[in-house]
């Protein structure tokens, strides 16, 4: 170790702070980095190369929006090309997979404002991720903007409404006179009230009727489709709204030319059906999405809005915005650090596992760091506000946004089938027109001949079986308390090939238990009774543990009678390394073993071996003493969950690589090391370490992260597939792209069926949309097509369709 202030880490580029770990030829911020740079087997030249760190994430003039209403690789295309062409934007980035945009801008010519306006267009909704806080920015506009957000879903519900209604208004007079008449004709039948032209006389002067109702279907039901088509145009990408539009309007306008000529083959039933059931399949994964949504509880927030400025004895409340370099600010025990800074006065003991992801508490000094987001447990705190004067939370924010904002979105592969049909399509289209007209065909015949060509072949139903699959999935991972918002989760799931675990919370509890203590049971008692005026993890652990009587056999029993003792604690005193008081005259001490060394008290071999055998095993040991001698020592562990073995085996049964990372020194990992599905851990890695981690990871393979901390956050946000669990942060549930509602390992498992199940589902909900072109094409091509015969077979395909999204794929 060497004192170092001005490099940054080789690995993680984070500084190295007052303490750096060298080798012949580079620095790094921990050991942990430097194992990590030596088994990943990364040039300092490619690093160099490479996307941008965490640390590096800073930029002025860049501005962060969450945009609602993306939903496709399209809508990444479009809102970046829209910011583009904005005076004063030098950079653009999407992605609908976090529904995020992140611009590079010149203050001088626009600003924020601006910005925000320019991008609301097409029924975008814009926010700045900025003035959201730090909580989930889905929950945020769920709460903030969850009016505007209930609006669009109401305006959709709205459109719905009017397709039903004006299509049952239309439907009617189909199935009793329309149906029936064109039925008669294919089939040869003769029906009463059919004969003498009557029925054709009527159904024209109907028509019109049927046109003006239609239109309404078409320009206001189906407007979200129109407007999906009009972007898939702008950018040239076609996707399943633009199958959908065009067959819409493609039936609208061979209905109306029908129509102008005097024709029966009119096919506004057909327009209403398209229109109104695309729209309402929309409607449905809207409200499925949103539903997902509101699974999200607000989570535990890393960060606060006021600190308590010290000056000259005094404390005043002040907004942390204000805070100015060198100023000095007070935290009190159990309160958040607001800012980082340099501890003046202590000592304290603090928890930054919020950002390092340590499951132990640290003893801080007079002149150490402390981090923007860490909770003093124990003591007070005066500290120096550093310079500048931000949050470590605020770097891990921006980081977060910065990689979701370039992590752009998976084309799905409906949009690639639709990409690959129009053109030949268009061709087919353009070929009738030239048979036609090489036939001797007038333009009429020739521009009904191309019409029919589109309202035949195109597969509309893509447009339908894409919305359904993805609400279907989306509400089968509900059913099972996983929360996801971006169809393409399962696609990346499936494709797989190493998942990294955090540590702590995630594959351990994230809490302090007791697993061993071998003092006397009245010392155990009263070190409950001292504890519980303290506050800290391993406090709360050992009253849990020890406030109540204990019998020989280890079993806890709560006095009932009268006679059972009660203790009277006086002299009570926090240190930054344990407490201490006095019990019925009785003087005890708890804490680490260098408090009973400052204070004098005897420690005996036995108890200093079994506080390194402990530490070894990655414990955390508290010695017990009473009256100047310690008389036994109480281990306390974070213990991994429930089932945790079993999942990672199965995992690796699915030719899984899996890997454990944690901010934990070496010993605290040794449990996991000897697991042998465990391919590799990775121990004292800081928040910016994580995230080069699983960046190199991805060189070559698909990286899955799963994680519950802020610390963990750009993690989750740098990997292909993020996952938080139920006990995550709110950052970390917003920067994941799955987060499992329950504080249960087996839900990971879970997503991983269920991936396997969706990704079966899409295929056959991908079969059934283009079934109405398999039943209507032979129809033509034999001369037999009908209305009638069109509107069956897209009845048939999307009641299938409806069916089989509804139906139970993973089973219980």
């Amino acid at each position: 170790m060497t004192e170092h202030t001005t490099e940054n880490c080789q690995f993680c580029g984070r500084p190295v702070g007052k303490v750096s770990v060298e080798t012949a030829d580079n620095s790094y911020c921990s050991s942990g980095c430097r194992n990590a740079e030596e088994a990943l087997d990364e040039t300092a030249d490619t690093l160099a190369a490479s996307e941008p760190s965490a640390s590096d994430v800073t930029d002025s003039n860049s501005v962060f929006f969450h945009v609602a209403g993306m939903h496709c690789v399209t809508c990444e295309t479009f809102l970046e090309n829209i910011a583009r062409d904005q005076q004063g934007v030098s950079d653009a980035s999407a992605s609908y997979v976090s529904e995020s945009i992140r611009l590079s801008y010149n203050s001088d010519e626009t600003d924020p404002e601006t910005l925000a306006d320019m991008l609301s267009v097409a029924g975008y909704r814009v926010a700045d991720r900025e003035q959201t806080g730090q909580e989930s920015v889905t929950t945020e506009l769920s709460r903030e903007g969850g009016a505007a957000t209930r609006d669009l879903e109401d305006l959709l519900g709205y459109r719905y409404a009017a397709g039903v209604l004006f299509g049952l208004f239309l439907m009617f007079p189909y199935a009793i006179v329309f149906y029936p008449y064109q039925l008669s004709g294919l089939l040869g039948w003769s029906l009463q009230g059919f004969e003498g032209g009557t029925v054709e006389s009527g159904l024209i002067l109907l028509f019109p009727l049927f046109a003006s109702v239609t239109s309404v279907v078409v320009f206001f039901t189906s407007l979200p489709l129109l407007r999906g088509a009009y972007v898939s145009l702008r950018t040239r990408q076609p996707n399943t709204d633009l199958l959908g539009a065009l067959m819409l309007l493609t039936a609208y306008v061979y209905s109306i030319v029908a129509l102008l000529l005097g024709r029966l083959d009119m096919y506004f039933d057909l327009t209403i059906f398209v229109g109104a059931s695309v729209v309402a399949a929309s409607f449905y994964e809207s409200v499925t999405k949103q539903r997902a949504m509101d699974h999200l509880t607000d989570l535990t927030l890393s960060q606060t809005e006021t600190a308590t400025l010290y000056r000259e004895g005094d404390t005043e409340p002040v907004a942390v915005e204000t805070l100015s370099p060198t100023d000095q600010i007070l935290v009190g025990q159990g309160e958040r650090v607001p800012v980082d800074g340099t501890l003046v006065e202590g000592p304290c003991t603090v928890d930054e596992s919020v950002v390092t992801g340590e499951s132990l508490p640290v003893v801080k000094e007079a002149g150490d760091r402390l981090v923007g987001g860490s909770i003093v447990t124990d003591g007070g705190a005066v500290i120096s506000v550093a310079d500048p004067p931000t949050s470590s939370i605020d770097r891990l924010t921006t980081a977060v946004w910065h990689l979701q904002s370039v992590t752009h979105g998976l084309q799905r592969g409906a949009d690639r089938l639709a990409a690959r049909v129009l053109p030949v399509l268009a061709s087919v289209a353009v070929m009738a027109v030239a048979v036609a007209v090489a036939l001797g065909h007038g333009a009429k015949t020739a521009v009904l001949w191309s019409l029919l060509v589109v309202l035949v072949g195109c597969p509309w139903g893509l447009a339908l079986s894409t919305p359904l699959s993805v609400a279907a999935n989306i509400q089968e991972a509900i059913g099972r308390g996983i929360v996801v918002f971006d169809e393409t989760v399962f696609e990346r799931i499936r494709e797989t090939d190493v998942v990294v675990f955090d540590k702590t919370g995630t594959l351990t509890r994230g809490r302090m238990t007791v697993t061993s203590a071998d003092a006397p049971t009245e010392d155990l008692a009263a070190v409950a009774e001292l504890e519980r005026r303290a506050a800290h993890p391993a406090a709360d652990a050992i009253t849990d543990a020890f406030g109540t009587a204990q019998t020989d056999g280890g079993t806890q029993e709560t006095p009932t009678d009268s006679s059972a003792k009660t203790l009277t604690v006086t002299d009570f005193e926090t240190h930054g390394l344990g407490v201490s008081g006095t019990i019925d005259s009785d003087e005890y001490l708890v804490g680490h073993p260098d408090l009973f060394r400052e204070r004098g008290w005897t420690l005996p071999p036995s108890t200093k071996a079994q506080v390194v055998s402990a530490q070894d095993d990655g414990a955390l040991p508290v010695v017990v003493g009473r009256d100047g001698e310690a008389r036994g020592v109480i281990v306390l562990t974070d213990e991994p969950r429930e089932g945790w073995a079993e999942m990672l085996s199965r995992l690796s049964e699915r030719d899984i690589e899996v890997i454990v990372l944690t901010g934990d020194d070496e010993t605290a990992t040794r449990f996991f090391r000897s697991h042998s599905d465990v391919t590799r851990v990775f121990a004292g890695i800081p928040p910016e370490g994580k995230t080069e981690t699983v960046r190199r990871l991805q060189d070559g393979q698909t990286a899955t992260m799963v994680g519950d901390g802020t610390n963990d956050a750009p993690a989750l946000a740098q990997a292909d597939l993020g996952i938080s669990l139920g006990s995550g942060t709110a950052l970390a549930s917003d920067a994941a792209d799955v987060a499992i509602a329950d504080d249960d390992l087996a839900g990971v498992e879970t997503t991983f069926d269920l991936a396997s199940v969706a990704g079966k589902r899409v295929k056959q909900n991908t079969a059934l949309g283009l079934l109405y072109n398999v039943l209507v094409i032979p129809a033509a091509l034999f001369g037999v097509l009908t209305p009638v015969i069109a509107m069956a077979a897209a009845v048939l395909s999307g009641s299938l369709l409806a069916v089989n999204a509804h139906r139970t794929v993973l089973q219980e």
